[in-house]
């Protein structure tokens, strides 16, 4: 049974004499507990479909549902709200706030929930624990490693639970080793029945998914299942900084 399905969806952006397509008659079914990687060359549609997907934009023609609910048929803020609860975001460049800690970036989300702060703080600290950042929490991004930044923007994407995360090239700013630690990370909220969606430029990242997605000019090229690969066939690649 289809949890997202996109139904001859098309992007468009500009006006008349300036218009470009980044999306053209893309239909795409997407099962509950998948794990789908996006991938292809840069302009290819990658993150404007990631996009349409979370509900950030909606597409100039065609139609978006996500268990059977039609995006098109919310006003902006109940778009928001169901946003909010239903997904969760991980970007390359992490979007933390510089001047908060780890703990306090992962309570951003919860801002208007109607929790006491005392609920808010246990929640970040459990969320931090379960991504390993146990004991760094009071930390502020300048002192946590790259690997460790995407950790807490992880922790954050999770606070409402959301049963799908967008992750637009999670691994992009990371080294190959701590790529590999964020990719495990997303491997077990997969296994924890989570659906993932990925887009990655990295192709030893499509071996984690349970389906590669492949865009070129707007459109889909290929689409296939995929059967795990053991990560130790990843050739060895020499550490950059970032743990």
């Amino acid at each position: 049974m289809s949890f997202i399905t996109l139904e001859n969806v098309s992007m468009t952006y500009g006006s008349n004499g300036t218009r470009t397509t980044a999306l053209s008659g893309v239909s795409l079914s997407i099962g509950e507990g998948e794990y789908a990687v996006i991938t292809g060359e840069s302009g290819s549609g990658k993150s404007t479909l990631l996009c349409l997907l979370g509900g950030l934009q909606l597409p100039t023609e065609g139609r978006i549902s996500i268990s059977g609910t039609d995006l098109s048929t919310f006003s902006a803020d109940n778009l928001a709200g169901f946003r909010g609860r239903t997904i969760g975001f991980v970007f390359q460049a992490y979007h933390l706030l510089p001047y908060l800690t780890a703990r306090e970036n992962v309570m951003v989300p919860m801002a208007i929930d109607k929790k006491s702060s005392r609920e808010k703080i246990e929640r970040a600290y459990t969320l931090l624990e379960s991504v390993g950042l146990s004991g760094k929490e009071e930390r502020l991004p300048s002192q946590l490693s790259g690997g460790e930044c995407q950790r807490v923007a992880i922790a954050r994407a999770l606070v409402h639970d959301p049963p799908i995360l967008l992750a637009d090239e999670p691994t992009g700013n990371l080294d190959s080793a701590t790529g590999d630690q964020i990719l495990d990370l997303f491997s077990k909220l997969h296994g924890a029945g989570k659906t993932i969606l990925m887009v990655t430029h990295n192709r030893w990242n499509i071996e984690r998914g349970t389906r590669s997605v492949l865009l070129r000019d707007g459109r889909i090229a290929e689409d296939n299942p995929l059967r795990p690969v053991h990560r130790a066939s990843r050739p060895a690649v020499p550490a950059q900084a970032g743990g």
